[in-house]
């Protein structure tokens, strides 16, 4: 352990220490407020001025923070916002939580990780911590961001620390949360992960340390393909399910009491958010650059992709036992949120069935409480309140997404065909009317 190490580590335990989170999104506003909490000073950087003073101002935009716990945070100098600049040589951490995208290719797009490691690199001064949380390939972290530090003339594990965190934040989940949720960690040194380590055990409740940040990057990774692949497989079982003309939801139900070797995932409309649509394209995308093919991850999103066109299938399926066409017909879609209750709509299966339903000719309208109507993923999709008028004058309804306020037997009751793609008619014997996966 170096000397500069001893003092940052010791300053962080002490809580003296400073700490900028740069992107203050879904993951980095609720970090901010964890550290807050721990009496932790934390500096939110954000690109945007509007959410900069919004911080400032101690409202919150983001479902899983407390405006009240925010706005207390900020009046006691705990919390506060900026956009990039000088602040960050003056803070002794920083983490990196800005967005990584895919472009129209799948290829990983890092250009916000980027610009945020240049932004770092201007700033950077002997005794700081840099940990970047972004989900990435492995490698990243070595790869892309050590190198452009270097280039300072400070030498990592001994005047400054570098390390990779991946964020698990799972956006509306009542049970767990930042603080609860383990942490893990890896970093470039020994000296580096430590510093991590003594960072982290302020804003939750369990730190988990791996040998390398490529380690980490990997773990992130391997925790979405599990989910993305094994979607995929019950998105299939749901096809042959229904060919087979049986419950898929029974089948999950009942396979789902065994005790031992089994987890039951459950069928929906295709992927959405900001991790399992994406994340496992990151490592699909970084084999390829080794010569190896990854044929469960292309496989699983080959099925996820076509789930918005199979519910759009069954669409025009129950609109032909009325003698209609889906040119011409007025559906109404119950949900544009990726999940149930967010407002979240990022990579939503809602959107492609929209898009697919548009261009067949429909009427296309909305009901989502959580999303606003002016929202850019409605482009230009009239939202509708959830009446039973409105039900009504729909030819078909497509359950999108099941939030908790929407009532199915109201839904049922006053629609005159309904497609449920999340089982939120489950129980409710109807099958001159009811569709399902």
């Amino acid at each position: 352990m170096t000397e500069i190490a001893d003092k940052l580590i010791e300053k962080i335990k002490n809580k003296e220490a400073r700490v900028a989170i740069l992107g203050m999104g879904y993951v980095g506003l609720p970090l901010a407020v964890e550290f807050g909490k721990a009496g932790i000073r934390a500096v939110g950087i954000d690109v945007s001025p509007e959410r900069v003073a919004q911080i400032n101002r101690g409202e919150s935009y983001i479902g899983d923070v407390d405006g009240d716990e925010l706005k207390e945070l900020v009046d006691k100098g705990l919390i506060m916002a900026s956009l990039p600049g000088p602040i960050l040589g003056e803070v002794d951490a920083i983490s990196i939580c800005v967005p990584t995208p895919l472009r129209k290719s799948k290829d990983p797009d890092i250009s916000y990780i980027v610009a945020a490691t240049e932004e770092v690199a201007k700033n950077l001064r002997s005794g700081q911590l840099v940990v970047l949380e972004s989900t990435t390939y492995p490698g990243t972290t070595d790869e892309v961001i050590l190198p452009r530090l270097h280039e300072t003339g400070l030498k990592v594990g001994e005047d400054f620390f570098l390390a990779f965190s991946p964020e698990r934040v799972d956006p509306g989940n009542p049970r767990f949360n930042t603080r609860n949720t383990p942490k893990v960690v890896g970093g470039v040194t020994p000296n580096c992960v430590a510093a991590a380590n003594a960072l982290y055990s302020h804003a939750v409740n369990e730190v988990v340390e791996v040998t390398s940040t490529q380690a980490a990057e990997m773990v992130k990774l391997l925790e979405n393909t599990f989910r993305s692949v094994n979607i995929g497989l019950v998105n299939e079982l749901a096809i042959i399910c229904d060919k087979l003309k049986v419950n898929v939801w029974e089948v999950i139900q009942a396979a789902a009491t065994k005790p031992f070797g089994f987890m039951p995932f459950w069928p929906g409309p295709g992927l959405g958010g900001h991790c399992i649509p994406i994340d496992p394209h990151y490592l699909s995308w970084k084999l390829k650059t080794l010569n190896y093919h990854a044929r469960f991850i292309e496989l699983a999103d080959e099925i996820n992709s076509f789930m918005p066109e199979y519910v759009v299938d069954k669409v025009a399926a129950s609109l032909n036992e009325d003698k209609k066409a889906v040119n011409g017909s007025r559906v109404l879609v119950m949900g544009l949120a990726y999940k149930k209750d967010v407002n979240d709509c990022r990579e939503a299966p809602a959107i492609d069935m929209i898009r697919l339903l548009t261009e067949d000719g429909a009427e296309v309208v909305f009901c989502d409480p959580f999303v606003d109507a002016d929202n850019p993923a409605a482009k230009g999709t009239a939202k509708v309140e959830l009446t039973a008028e409105e039900l009504s004058k729909a030819d078909c309804t497509v359950i999108a997404t099941d939030h908790s306020c929407f009532d199915a037997s109201m839904i049922v009751e006053h629609s005159q065909k309904v497609v449920d793609a999340r089982n939120l008619t489950a129980g409710i014997d109807a099958p001159d009317k009811i569709r399902r996966l």
